[in-house]
């Protein structure tokens, strides 16, 4: 089982983006930490250099599984939700802007939080309406470059709009798109899903990428979330994607990720290198 972890290629105040600040030495740690790809959150691809990015993967033997774009709303406010249709309209730019890097990494393109809310006085079914549309419009350009799109469900306290892997479906089911998928986060899951396993299975065929964090937001290990069984359920999926850590960077970065890589280890049969504590 292949394993990454969140690496911010910009500033950003998302807390969960595990890796922020330098990102030449942050890609460099991650690698030396054993993982095998770097999920980038990006939130606005004019301001990468791509080839500078290669270049760095390459040396480090990288893989890019996903690029995040909920820095988007969370930076901008950027949202398919907006009452204004202008902010919808650059939203739906900003992901076009995001396929050209993805195409080239054989990325996901992940559609969290860039989802937006239902804000008063928008009813939900307007909101919804113009979810559904948005995507429609994503998926239709993105399929033209070859990419997928992977939707995140999201626990309640973030958002109102498709928390639950049964509401992420029916959105799917009403987008229409074969290369619109989800995301599945065992931090939100733990939330929101009656059962975390049965959820996932319910998913399986449109299961596109899978977040691990802890019960607590923390890496996995910190928390009381059962991944052996969580991990073993995917390789019963026969999920031949990435397992990718977007947790608190708590004590730090480079601990979590090393106490994460050390537990799921336990769990794939991979050797976990030496990284800045014990797990």
């Amino acid at each position: 089982m292949k394993l990454s972890v969140v690496v911010s290629a910009q500033p950003a105040r998302f807390e969960a983006a595990t890796f922020k600040g330098d990102f030449d030495a942050n890609v460099a740690q991650v690698a030396t930490l054993g993982y095998d790809g770097v999920e980038l959150a990006i939130r606005d691809p004019r301001l990468v250099d791509a080839t500078a990015v290669d270049a760095l993967l390459a040396r480090h033997g990288l893989a890019v599984p996903g690029i995040g774009t909920g820095q988007a709303w969370g930076e901008e406010g950027l949202s398919f939700t907006d009452p204004d249709e202008c902010v919808r309209a650059a939203a739906i730019e900003r992901v076009r802007s995001h396929l050209p890097l993805a195409a080239r990494w054989r990325a996901v393109v992940i559609i969290g939080l860039l989802r937006g809310k239902v804000r008063p006085p928008v009813e939900r079914e307007r909101a919804m309406d113009w979810l559904v549309g948005t995507l429609r419009q994503c998926c239709q350009a993105a399929e033209a470059s070859g990419v997928r799109l992977a939707l995140e469900p999201i626990n309640r306290y973030e958002t109102n709009l498709v928390n639950t892997v049964a509401e992420g479906l029916e959105l799917i089911e009403q987008v229409g798109a074969a290369n619109l998928g989800l995301l599945l986060d065992t931090f939100h899951m733990n939330i929101e899903e009656p059962d975390i396993l049965a959820s996932m299975r319910r998913a399986r065929d449109r299961l596109f990428h899978f977040h691990v964090a802890d019960s607590n937001r923390r890496y996995a290990g910190g928390g009381h979330l059962d991944f052996t069984t969580i991990l073993e359920t995917l390789q019963d999926l026969e999920y031949t994607g990435f397992v990718s850590g977007e947790f608190l960077p708590l004590p730090d970065a480079g601990t979590a990720a090393e106490r994460a890589i050390r537990h799921l280890a336990t769990v794939t049969g991979r050797r976990s290198r030496e990284g800045p504590s014990g797990s």
